[in-house]
């Protein structure tokens, strides 16, 4: 910046009445600067008489909080074994040239003798574990039905009790479930015979089935036939 230009003794007194004004100004901030920290100051040794000695807080010890991981979960092998579940049972199916026409409607798999389904309706075989079926949904009874099978052989068991109930709580107490639990029991390769359950057992309300052994289920062979009234 270019200093003004003194052309008189005027025009230098008033110059210097400008520098001390500006000296002055200058000087008055420099004093409310020096107040407002001396008030800050104030303030501060205030509160410190007023709160006491402080002492900063130690950080508390803290134990380490180990969150187990969960365990993995084979999602796509579980949709994998769904959906063969489900296309393993078919509503279309047609067991019904594959039972035999009296009141237990039987059945057993081509190559099973008839003396195995008359044991089986004698209660030869001790029932090791049941599936009941009451108020299940045609959808989740299948999917039920073929997981309760797989278990069961995956588990060593023979011969098991599923319980489709009497259709006492159906429209026009027609057991609904009846002849879908038989044409599902017929299309599963772990199930070579079944038969009505005994009274005791369940009656006309329950199947008793006689499974494979866990080691001689494979491939799925020919539905087989209706057993023979005996």
């Amino acid at each position: 910046m270019n200093s003004p230009k003194v052309n008189s003794l005027a025009d230098l007194k008033l110059l210097r009445k400008a520098m001390r004004e500006a000296e002055r100004e200058a000087a008055a901030a420099a004093a409310r600067a020096q107040a407002e920290i001396a008030r800050l100051q104030r303030e501060r040794d205030l509160f410190a008489r007023s709160v006491g000695p402080v002492v900063p807080l130690q950080p508390p010890a803290r134990a380490p909080i180990v969150v187990p991981r969960p365990h993995p979960e084979p999602r796509q092998r579980l949709r994998d074994e769904a959906a063969v579940l489900a296309e393993s049972i078919s509503d279309e199916f047609d067991v019904e040239s594959l039972l035999d026409t009296d009141e237990a409607l039987s059945f057993r798999r081509r190559g099973v003798g008839p003396e195995v389904v008359r044991k089986l309706r004698r209660g030869v075989w001790a029932i090791q574990a049941q599936l009941d079926l009451h108020g299940a949904r045609r959808d989740e009874a299948r999917e039920r039905l073929a997981a309760f099978l797989r278990e069961a052989v995956r588990g060593g068991l023979r011969c098991v009790r599923v319980i489709h109930g009497k259709g006492n709580g159906s429209p026009g107490r027609e057991p609904v479930l009846k002849g879908k639990v038989r044409s599902w029991l017929v299309q599963k390769n772990e199930v070579i015979a079944f038969t009505q359950a005994r009274a005791q057992d369940g009656g006309h309300g329950a199947l008793i089935v006689l499974l494979k052994p866990s080691d001689a289920v494979g491939s799925r062979p020919a539905p087989g036939r209706s057993d023979a009234a005996g």
